[in-house]
Order: structure tokens, then sequence, then C-alpha cells
């Protein structure tokens, strides 16, 4: 039942990934901004967001197993709502700055969660400690969006 619940973890997280990014594409709206030096190629997000979503649903599932009532996952939950309202703020509404305060709520949540998991399960805190660095750097290329457009 654990590797069916993990299953379950993995198609969600993953699958509703994907939908997000598949729903709000970049498009001409995207290509048409400046960008900062540091933003990478287009191809480099589909690759890195699968193995963060991934390293996400498995600090999700072990969060679960060990406490589904837990101030963790909550956590858990609250990054997972951030992440998915930021593609839709950003690319489809086109609202950089508006997405640049949701990322950084992200990114405080999922700092939270890796604090709150550190003493009970390091191996979920560790998980989230790439997409930590990720969404570090998303933020910070969200705010030169802002601030060269």
């Amino acid at each position: 039942m654990r590797n069916l619940r993990l299953a379950l973890f993995v198609f969600l997280v993953v699958g509703t990934g994907f939908a997000t990014g598949f729903f709000n594409r970049p498009g001409g709206w995207y290509a048409a901004l400046a960008k900062p030096w540091f933003s990478p190629p287009n191809w480099i997000f589909a690759p890195v967001w699968s193995i963060v979503y991934l390293l996400v649903a498995i600090a999700g599932w072990r969060t679960w197993e060990r406490d589904r009532n837990s101030m963790a996952m909550t956590l858990w939950w609250a990054q997972m709502a951030l992440n998915l309202l930021w593609s839709p703020i950003f690319f489809t509404a086109h609202w950089p700055a508006a997405a640049l305060a949701v990322i950084l709520s992200l990114l405080a949540a999922i700092l939270a969660f890796i604090a709150r998991q550190w003493a009970d399960d390091r191996i979920a805190a560790g998980l989230f400690i790439p997409y930590a660095a990720w969404v570090c750097f998303a933020s910070a290329l969200n705010l030169a969006i802002v601030r060269l457009n």
C-alpha cells in the first residue's frame, strides 16, 4: 500500500506540474521580454522541473506517511498551491510583479518545510534543498524580468 501511495504522489505532483506547464506556456509574450544575462535557454526548464517535481513528490509522500496532519504536511500543501499558482499569474495573466510575490511566498514555504522537517525527517528536508535552490534562482530571474520590463 505504501508503494501505491508513493506512485500516487509522483503521478499527482509530476502530472499536475506538467499540466500547469502545458496550459500556461511562455509563448510570444515571454519571448519578447527583456531577460537578464543569466536567463537559461527555454529547453532547460522542463528537465529541471521534472526532477524537482519528483523530489517534491517523494518528500510529500514521506511526510504523509509519517503524519498527514502535521505542520510539515500543511507546509507541503501550501508550497504545492503556490507552485501551481505562479505559472498562470506569470505566463497567462502576464503579471510578473504579482508572480514575484507568489514565488517569494513559495520560497518561504519551501524553507519553512525544510526547517520543520529537519529534525523529524532529514531525507524529506534534504529532498527540498535542490527545490529551494531552483526556486531561489527562479525568483532572481523573476525579479530581473520585473526590473528590466
